[in-house]
């Protein structure tokens, strides 16, 4: 058994998560931020057997697509406020980083 955990941007969290439930696995969505961008995300916890991990795999890579979008950064620590100006910047976003662990045990009750 596997423990796949997939962290997709909010954008794609309502089609993977129809995606998963079409294709018959269960999954828990936890609410989170990303550290970068500051944005909300969502991280998918789906447990399967080993053989079906590749079928997960290929369905958050079919609903989770990487895009751009722009961002103004904000000001370093090291600059000061007077003299910087925020030039907005294109970064991508979206996507999805997924962790496959192995599970030594599982116990629904």
């Amino acid at each position: 058994m596997k423990l796949v955990l997939a962290i997709v941007q909010d954008q794609d969290s309502n089609r993977l998560s129809d995606a998963l439930t079409k294709n018959n696995f269960g999954a828990t969505k936890l609410a989170t931020t990303g550290g970068f961008l500051k944005a909300g995300n969502t991280t998918f916890i789906v447990g399967t057997e080993d053989e079906r991990v590749d079928e997960v795999l290929g369905i958050i890579r079919e609903n989770c697509k990487a895009r751009e979008q722009i961002m103004t950064p904000s000001a370093s620590l090291g600059v000061t406020v007077d003299t910087y100006v925020p030039y907005p910047i294109e970064v991508q976003v979206g996507g999805a980083t997924v962790f496959v662990v192995p599970v030594e045990n599982f116990h629904h009750f």
